[in-house]
């Protein structure tokens, strides 16, 4: 049996706390009133220009628009006075929206991240189950202890999801009324993209996940104790019809909870997109933490194999993530339709580093780092490579949500740090406390001695 040690427990309380407090001083520190953004205007424009904060941008904001002021001009100057007048309070107006959004953005990209690791962590899980891999049961206890966030973290998100719905905050645009009725394209959407309909959606995946997670993971336990395999067989017809859901929840969730912030654009090849990434940062955390627990003398028959498929995993997902991410982009480049390009113009021009340092991170790193078989089976090559995957999914998932949330006002600050610093507090806490609720290794699985044994 596994023992949370102190040391961890005080970490992740740690994490939990300090996160709470710099997540509250965010959405404190967000200006409550037009009075407050233009104030900051004012001093942006005394500065002229400075460092990406909150602040950063601003002079954009308010020269944008400048030929259409120009073009009434001829109106009289009085006409000139109050077109200008109207113009710079209804961007002042935006920009509120904006900066009252960044802590709210912030804290739905941290509780997502780690929300869609357990989920995808669950569809591995399914797969092993349906597929009757020799290779795996000797992990099985660590998957399930990865899905026992599954249910806290898509209780949060589901809360986020319900604030948005009764406008606490303006990260989901289509659900401001005000908005729709002057959006012809939104309004064309509606019957699929409206409050009521969108959290009875929500609901329903997240029961149906979470009701397989309970079952599945229910089943292991009774089959430790168990003298026959019905169990096990009620597992994988289980995990069978699960994929058949998963598949075409995961997908409409995508859709849902991401590509929704941006109701004018959409992409056919993005509930793949979203699967790939939720994917591969839960097997790479699964091998992060079995690395752990093989650190301090657990798992004692996990050996540098297991090791080896899972970095294979984290290898092959991560090329697949970027043939998902090259097909997805190459196309609408290429193509150039102005309703679908422009949401990589915008994320090119106003997110550069943060959208070609992701590049880089969930590709280019991987590929170098894993692509030798031999480095496979080198721990620490696979937790560096662990880490950058992990921290380049993340800036994927920020990239998703942020241009269409807070705009050109954005930059990693305290809401950011904070939210990761609580939500991956809370993620190690449940992770670890899971695993000493049962036995390491799930000692009665069919195919056990195969796993002990397994060489590659």
């Amino acid at each position: 049996m596994y023992t949370l040690s102190s040391k961890l427990k005080l970490t992740a309380i740690i994490f939990i706390v300090v996160g709470a407090i710099g997540m509250i001083y965010g959405f404190l520190a967000a200006p409550s009133s037009i009075e407050e953004v233009e104030k900051i205007i004012a001093e942006q424009e005394a500065h002229h220009g400075g460092d990406h904060g909150e602040t950063a941008q601003i002079q954009d904001h308010a020269n944008e628009g400048h030929h259409e002021v120009q073009a009434e001009h001829a109106e009289g100057h009085g006409g000139h006075e109050a077109a200008e007048g109207e113009h710079e309070s209804s961007h002042a107006e935006h920009l509120l929206h904006q900066l009252q959004n960044k802590p709210w953005a912030a804290t739905y990209v941290a509780a997502f991240f780690f929300f869609m690791i357990a989920l995808g962590a669950l569809a591995f899980y399914a797969i092993q189950y349906a597929a009757q891999a020799g290779w795996s049961p000797v992990l099985y206890r660590v998957i399930e202890a990865i899905t026992a966030y599954l249910l806290p973290g898509s209780l949060i998100v589901l809360l986020l999801l319900v604030l948005s719905g009764f406008h606490f905050n303006h990260l989901f645009v289509w659900m401001d009324p005000e908005v729709v009725k002057h959006d012809e394209l939104i309004q064309g959407k509606s019957s699929y993209l409206n409050v009521p309909f969108f959290l009875i959606r929500a609901v329903i995946y997240i029961a149906g996940w979470n009701i397989f997670r309970f079952l599945l993971v229910r089943n292991s336990r009774r089959h430790d104790e168990a003298d026959h395999n019905r169990w096990f067989k009620q597992s994988f017809k289980l995990s069978a019809g699960f994929l058949v859901f998963f598949i075409v929840t995961e997908s409409m969730m995508s859709w849902d909870w991401i590509m929704s912030v941006d109701p004018h654009w959409y992409s056919t090849l993005f509930g793949w997109y979203v699967f790939a990434s939720l994917f591969v940062s839960a097997i790479t955390t699964i091998a992060l933490i079995t690395i752990f627990l093989k650190s301090r003398g657990y798992l004692e028959y996990v050996n540098n194999s297991h090791i080896h498929d899972l970095a294979k995993f984290m290898f092959g997902i991560s090329i697949f993530w970027t043939y998902l991410w090259f097909s997805q982009f190459m196309l609408i480049w290429y193509s150039n339709i102005p309703e679908e390009v422009t949401y990589f113009i915008t994320r090119i021009e106003d997110y550069n580093l943060p959208f070609f340092g992701m590049l880089v991170l969930n590709f280019i790193f991987p590929l170098l780092v894993l692509m030798n078989s031999d480095y496979k089976r080198v721990n620490w090559f696979v937790v560096m490579a662990g880490i950058v995957i992990l921290v380049g999914h993340y800036i994927d998932i920020y990239n998703m949500i942020m241009p269409a949330t807070v705009g050109e006002s954005w930059f990693i600050g305290i809401p950011e740090i904070s939210a990761v610093l609580f939500f991956g507090g809370l993620f190690i806490f449940v992770v670890f406390s899971a695993l000493t609720k049962a036995p390491l290794l799930a000692k009665r699985n069919p195919y056990i001695e195969e796993s002990k044994h397994y060489h590659y």
